[in-house]
């Protein structure tokens, strides 16, 4: 009887945390002074960077894109953008649930 309850709530659990796959989106404001060519969003602590989300497109200064995310497992990110000078600036550890990103020189790295 005990395995039996035990094999439920497992079964439970598995279904309750993939039905509790993170859904939203994050927008990223460019405050540098300078045009971002590739915006990077990956979930936190990844290793690698995903793809470019900007893909052949430019976000120019002063402007603001949205990203999507969907069926992620948390909405904990790390998010880049390289600029038209090659210049890099890096968040880490951003709650894409809670607050929006807007890129300046402060955090060029």
């Amino acid at each position: 009887m005990l395995k039996r309850m035990l094999a439920l709530f497992a079964i439970t659990f598995l279904f309750s945390t993939s039905a509790a796959a993170f859904n939203g989106y994050v927008e990223v404001t460019n405050d540098t002074g300078y045009d971002i060519h590739y915006l990077y969003v990956s979930p936190a602590h990844a290793g690698d960077w995903e793809e470019d989300v900007l893909d052949e497109d430019i976000l120019p200064d002063g402007k603001t894109v949205r990203v999507s995310v969907r069926k992620a497992k948390g909405s904990v990110y790390d998010i880049r953008a390289e600029d038209e000078d090659g210049d890099t600036y890096t968040l880490w550890d951003v709650d894409i649930a809670k607050r929006d990103v807007t890129f300046t020189l402060d955090d060029i790295d």
